[in-house]
């Protein structure tokens, strides 16, 4: 089969005829299986007469679904419906055979092709403007995209003069409906006369949003599933996207989308606001084709390579090195949660319980260029993401994955939110939350907040005790909120726990060089086990900050 017959103009078929086109096509296959299937049977696997009839079955939930579009006008409940019915299907892999001009471009190549700003859809008719991704490189997967104008759903057709090939010479092999890999959304974020890129969506179910005076650095996703898992990572992709007309002075644009995989199908809304704080308010619903063991909502994906927590490796010159340094968690009992992030050894995988979570996201907190020493990269300009439910998730955990790395053009962290009501084919899950693109912002969280995580040697200098080799003196710096107004006299308390390992000689004062306050002790970890550890500042058995949590290994 090729591409579904929805990313074709049969679209715009009349109802009647296009039903007409189905059962002359259905009498012309169904002929021609009965007469060779013995034929079939004995030159083609199983698998193969399998996927023959999926394939059709797949045409026929399509065609189903472009007819309904053709009689009523296309919205949210259209693309639930398309889910519905695809997640009952089993599942199509739409993987396009690329022309070699395409398939073998390098990353430097692919990068040079460029959409023309003056093919953008919507020039200069709305305050947004969509831009296309060009198939190649590692992104052969076509994604069929429409156009939703007055409620008519129609297919943007590839236009290959659309594309500015750069240095490539002009392929002469492409196809006429080639089709896209994805878009990307401007809009006049900084000043009236230019439209800068504010969402991109490329590649399976990734897409990024940027806010004003931010860098692209860490990504969501639509889901994930089996993360960290023995049997391996599942990428669902978004295959379909749909782009609602905005009018010429809306600042809210939508856009939906179909996601699909092998064990999950869903459907998605984004409503996307640009501004100093980007916002996605995102509407999913999710139908699974089997049991499902783990299913990450609302994912976020960032890197880490090392930070003030962690000895500079490779040689490098720059202080520090990640997308985020911390994820932070806004628990449904009230507690705020701050977890610095490492480059592991190994593969380490955490998890908080929480029930009803009023948020979690993956965070830069230092905005210092001093820490990163880094003027190309811009690591200070990443922008942190924050995940806020719009309704009741329930019970569940917030699981934070932190994979070894020895690059920073890898992804090594992953943090999501796992329900504890099973997945199951016979039940779909409705999800709503708000996702924020900030650099920085007083509400999250609104007290005291640790500012910098110091793991080293506990020796003096100038004395020779002798101390045990796996103890470590940790340091932690609080700043913010009333932390910032009270006097260096003001008896300060740390609120310190270790589970399997010791804390001593604790010293808790206001440092007159930063202002911030700082917690200093020593650790010793029991064996060699992992050291769980809490900090928070109180003054009179009142919290003052969030609460530190750190996981200690060699």
């Amino acid at each position: 089969m090729g591409e579904p017959i929805y990313a074709t103009n049969q679209l715009l078929m009349d109802v009647s005829q296009m039903k007409m086109k189905i059962f002359g096509i259905l009498n012309t296959l169904i002929t021609m299986y009965a007469s060779r299937l013995r034929c079939i049977a004995k030159q083609c696997c199983v698998h193969k007469i399998k996927n023959a009839i999926c394939s059709l079955m797949l045409l026929l939930v399509v065609t189903h679904s472009a007819a309904t579009w053709a009689q009523a006008a296309f919205n949210f409940d259209s693309v639930r419906q398309i889910a519905r019915e695809r997640a009952a299907q089993p599942y199509s892999n739409q993987t396009a055979v690329l022309p070699e001009s395409l398939s073998k471009l390098r990353y430097d190549q692919y990068r040079d092709i460029r959409y023309r700003a003056t093919h953008a859809l919507w020039r200069n008719q709305s305050m947004f403007e969509v831009q296309f991704f060009h198939l190649g490189f590692n992104f052969k997967r076509r994604v069929n995209i429409f156009e939703v104008n007055a409620g008519q759903a129609q297919p943007i057709a590839y236009d290959q003069s659309a594309f500015d090939f750069g240095h490539q010479k002009i392929p002469s092999d492409l196809p006429a409906d080639l089709g896209f890999a994805g878009f990307r959304i401007h809009f006049p974020l900084h000043r009236p006369t230019y439209k800068d890129e504010i969402a991109v969506f490329l590649g399976a179910s990734y897409f990024r949003v940027l806010g004003r005076n931010q860098s692209y650095g860490l990504s969501a996703r639509g889901l994930a599933v089996d993360t960290a898992m023995p049997n391996g990572e599942e990428f669902p992709y978004f295959t379909d996207f749909w782009l609602v007309r905005p009018n010429s002075t809306q600042r809210t644009l939508t856009v939906f989308a179909i996601l699909d995989g092998p064990s999950i199908s869903g459907a998605y809304q984004f409503e996307i606001r640009p501004g100093a704080i980007t916002q996605v308010e995102v509407n999913c619903e999710l139908y699974a084709r089997r049991g499902i063991e783990k299913v990450g909502v609302a994912p976020l994906t960032s890197m880490f390579l090392y930070g003030e927590n962690q000895r500079r490796q490779y040689g490098d010159i720059r202080p520090e090195v990640h997308d985020s340094d911390g994820l932070m968690t806004h628990t449904g009992s009230g507690e705020w949660l701050w977890r610095p992030l490492v480059n592991p050894r190994e593969l380490r995988v955490s998890r908080f319980l929480d029930d009803n979570p009023r948020g979690f996201g993956l965070i830069q907190r230092d905005r210092s260029f001093a820490s990163y020493q880094d003027s190309e990269s811009n690591y200070h300009l990443r922008p942190s993401y924050w995940v806020e439910p719009l309704t009741q998730w329930g019970k569940g955990s917030v699981e934070l994955v932190e994979i070894p790395s020895d690059e920073e053009i890898h992804d090594n962290i992953v943090a999501y939110w796992i329900s504890a009501t099973p997945w199951t084919p016979d039940k779909p899950r409705k999800f709503s939350y708000l996702l924020s693109s900030f650099s920085e912002a007083s509400q999250w969280p609104p007290g005291g907040r640790v500012v910098a995580t110091h793991v080293g040697d506990p020796h003096v200098p100038g004395t020779f005790a002798k101390l045990p080799k796996n103890m470590r003196r940790v340091v932690i710096d609080f700043a913010g909120g009333t932390l910032d107004t009270l006097d260096p006299a003001q008896p300060v308390k740390a609120e310190l726990s270790a589970h399997d390992g010791t804390i001593d000689d604790v010293v808790v004062r206001r440092v007159p060089a930063s202002g911030n306050w700082q917690v200093s002790f020593r650790l010793t970890p029991r064996a060699d086990q992992p050291v769980d550890l809490r900090c928070y500042l109180s003054l009179y058995g009142e919290a003052l900050t969030e609460t530190w949590s750190y996981l200690w290994t060699e």
